[in-house]
This record gives structure tokens, sequence and C-alpha cells, in this order.
């Protein structure tokens, strides 16, 4: 039961990224374009997906527990470290470079376009990076 939920709450997401236009590089390009072709349009889905989370949280958060779990995992850590600074600003920069971030890049797998061909296999690159980088670091130490 829990894999159908993931499942529809992934096919849910994913409508509504093609829905919303997110899975097209040009029009998150020209969401960043702000002195040429400014499309303000993604500001609004960025909106409505604040208002969205900010009112789920706290009908989630209001129950004594998941629906499928004994408690909540929730994030224990708050500090701002380098590796956040690092993560942060490479998914920025591959998101402008790409026109991409992971989920809408997911959603247009499918269509083989040579920019998805090109931003598909760097972001495995670096979430593999991302996931051995720290390991790597450390055994140098």
């Amino acid at each position: 039961m829990k894999t159908i939920f993931g499942f529809l709450c992934g096919l849910i997401f994913g409508t509504g990224l093609v829905i919303s236009g997110m899975s097209d590089p040009a029009k998150v390009l020209n969401f960043l374009d702000l002195f040429g072709t400014w499309d303000p349009s993604l500001a609004f889905v960025m909106g409505g997906a604040v208002v969205v989370t900010f009112f789920g949280y706290r009908v989630v958060l209001g129950r004594p527990s998941p629906v499928f779990s004994e408690v909540f995992h929730l994030p224990q850590r708050t500090d701002i470290d380098g590796q956040l600074l690092t993560g942060a600003g490479l998914f920025g920069v591959g998101w402008g470079l790409g026109g991409f971030c992971p989920g809408p890049a997911l959603t247009a797998l499918p269509l083989l376009s040579t920019g998805i061909l090109a931003f598909f296999p760097a972001l495995l690159i670096g979430m593999w990076a991302g996931k051995m980088g720290p390991t790597f670091l450390s055994a140098r130490a």
C-alpha cells in the first residue's frame, strides 16, 4: 500500500510539473532572464507550491504519527555549513545552465531531447559525486 501511495504522489507531482510547464527548460530559462524575455509565471508556480506545502505540513504534522510509519522522520540539523552552501550553489548553477532541476528532468526524460540527454548524465554524476565526495574527502584527511 505504501508503494502504491508513493507512486500516486509521484504521478501527481510529475503531472503538475508538466501542466505548469516546469519540464520545459525554455520556461525556466526565461524566468531567470530578468532583462530579456522574462516570464514571471514560474513565480506563481513556486508561490502555489509554497502555499500548499505550508498548509499541508500543518495538517500532516498535526497527526500523532504518519500513515505508513511509527514516527515522523524530520531533519535534525539546522546549521548552515560549507557542504550545504556548495550543494545549493551547484544546484542553482545547474538549474540556470540547463533549465532543469531533478524533478522536471525526470518528467522530460521520455522526450529524449538534446538538452535532457546532456543534463541527465550530468545530474547522475553530480548525485554520485555528492554522495561519494564527503567519503573521499574524509578518507584523505
